[in-house]
């Protein structure tokens, strides 16, 4: 996400305002507590973006907070305070777990949005527009996190109830779908020949093996074979979980 205080400190700028530092807090707030804004969504809630998003919040939580000004008014963060009060009141018990004693992360911004409608609507439009570039890395374990609950890779028309990895990788990090897909081809390369690279560990690689493998526990097996292999595959899922445990495996 953008720097907020940066975009404030430029608005202010142009009206001639003296420069101040600018003091950006990280809070929690009962979700009740976070009151509409005053003019309102300059974008409308899309219904399937926000059920999208409650779904990555309840694995997940919440990983960018909502922003608020002095008074606790939404800044930024529509979609995501609808997808966590439509949570609370489909599935308490994940609220609950994802935010104990109801309080949900907040930033707060040093304005009342009252007072100073251009700083809401910069603050606004531009966390709309920009999010915090997340790393290869950090898209990559939260893909991981994502297929641990269910989500899968597969093509094609979803079927009913599927959970699709990579819409939901886009939605909860405002990227496309091309760099989405790029990430997850780049993991999943090998070494030219089929060898082990030297910046690759045996952890990576097990790790890799097991995600694989728990996506064939979602197959139907059809013939004998596939059908002896699946009775096998808890016991290998279980020995390779209990490989990554070892704290000796780097």
């Amino acid at each position: 996400m953008a720097d907020l205080s940066k975009i404030i400190q430029a608005v202010q700028a142009q009206r001639g305002d003296a420069a101040e530092s600018i003091d950006v807090r990280d809070f929690t707030l009962p979700l009740n507590a976070i009151h509409d804004r005053l003019e309102g969504d300059t974008r409308p809630l899309n219904t399937t973006h926000v059920d999208k998003l409650m779904e990555s919040i309840a694995t997940l939580g919440l990983i960018e907070p909502i922003v608020v000004d002095t008074q606790n008014r939404l800044l930024a963060g529509g979609h995501r305070r609808a997808a966590i009060a439509k949570l609370r009141d489909q599935k308490p018990e994940i609220f609950e777990h994802q935010f104990p004693k109801g309080a949900v992360p907040v930033r707060v911004m040093p304005f009342d949005s009252e007072e100073h409608p251009d700083l809401a609507l910069a603050v606004e439009t531009t966390e709309n527009d920009q999010r915090k570039n997340y790393t290869k890395a950090e898209v990559l374990a939260i893909a991981e996190k994502l297929r641990s609950a269910g989500y899968r890779d597969s093509s094609g028309r979803p079927k009913k109830g599927e959970k699709r990895l990579k819409p939901a990788l886009m939605v909860i990090f405002g990227t496309s779908l091309r760099t989405v897909e790029r990430y997850l081809a780049e993991d999943e390369k090998t070494p030219p020949g089929g060898g082990v690279s030297s910046e690759v560990s045996p952890a990576q690689i097990y790790k890799q093996s097991l995600r694989k493998l728990k996506q064939c526990q979602t197959l139907n097996p059809t013939t004998s074979k596939e059908r002896d292999l699946a009775k096998k595959l808890p016991d290998v899922i279980q020995l390779l979980e209990e490989i990554l445990q070892d704290s000796d495996v780097k």
